[in-house]
């Protein structure tokens, strides 16, 4: 590991599939990069996803924010955030509902943000968010 990037793994964060080696995030320079959380529960990370784009989108904003957490950082120190929906037009606006509670719409400092519509996600589930972060060293 060099010494100018930290990789952070969250024992209470959902774990990686045995298929997919990855850091939970990774920290180099101020900037933070966070893998992109399904709606796992993690502690039940073989249990199916809820059942919608509401309650799975609250299960990867609790993931991110235990990641965030251990790193010390914060969504106030957000500036990219990806979205993937597997049924973008049906579940678009109640995601944004969501994303409202951790980025408020009337907020100067909203990061940027791309949402994609995807033929799939891993462990069939509706919604994947990833991060990007950026805190001064």
């Amino acid at each position: 590991m060099s010494a100018d990037k930290i990789h952070h793994f969250v024992a209470d964060a959902s774990p990686p599939p045995p298929s997919s080696l990855y850091s939970h995030a990774v920290q180099a320079a101020g900037w933070l990069y966070v893998t992109g959380q399904l709606p796992t529960d993690p502690d039940a990370p073989t249990a199916a996803p809820a059942e919608g784009v509401g309650e799975q989108a609250v299960v990867c904003f609790e993931n991110l924010t235990r990641i965030l957490r251990h790193a010390g950082y914060g969504y106030e120190d957000a500036v990219f955030v990806r979205i993937y929906l597997s049924e973008f037009d049906r579940d678009f606006a109640a995601f944004n509902a969501i994303y409202t509670r951790y980025f408020p719409q009337d907020s100067v400092s909203l990061p940027s943000r791309t949402t994609v519509g995807v033929a799939r996600l891993g462990r069939a589930a509706l919604v994947e968010i990833d991060l990007v972060c950026y805190r001064q060293p």
